[in-house]
């Protein structure tokens, strides 16, 4: 089954050198804040939180795989996404077996859950939920 990554951020992205990734688990939601990339987005002040809410979410993961990782071929989507620092949904083969840091998430896990992933800096956010929103 061949891998596919769809990017999701159009217009925003978090801080390319220090974003501070933060997970909170929210009722049914996850919620991943981060600072936005004001250099390349400058609607974005310097210092403005994003959040990105993940509703129905049975997992999720704020790993070490850092941008040096993925470009040495350590990251098991390295090769495979089409660029590191993006936010992606991540269909068919998603590697799961390579990964043992899950945290179980507020909800029952579904059939029709997506995977979500996003490369920052430093860190490697993924979460498996019914949908997400940007709230700025």
């Amino acid at each position: 089954m061949t891998t596919t990554f769809i990017q999701l951020n159009s217009g925003w992205n978090a801080e390319p050198n220090a974003p501070e990734p933060h997970v909170t688990v929210e009722q049914d939601a996850v919620v991943l804040t981060f600072l936005a990339n004001p250099f390349q987005f400058p609607e974005f002040r310097e210092g403005q939180l994003l959040r990105l809410r993940f509703r129905g979410a049975s997992r999720y993961r704020l790993g070490k795989t850092n941008d040096e990782g993925w470009y040495r071929g350590e990251c098991r989507f390295s090769g495979l996404a089409p660029a590191w620092g993006e936010f992606y949904e991540v269909t068919g083969d998603l590697k799961i077996d390579q990964v043992a840091d899950w945290n179980d998430g507020p909800a029952p896990r579904t059939a029709e859950q997506h995977h979500f992933l996003f490369y920052q800096r430093d860190e490697t956010f993924e979460c498996t939920a019914n949908s997400w929103q940007l709230e700025p």
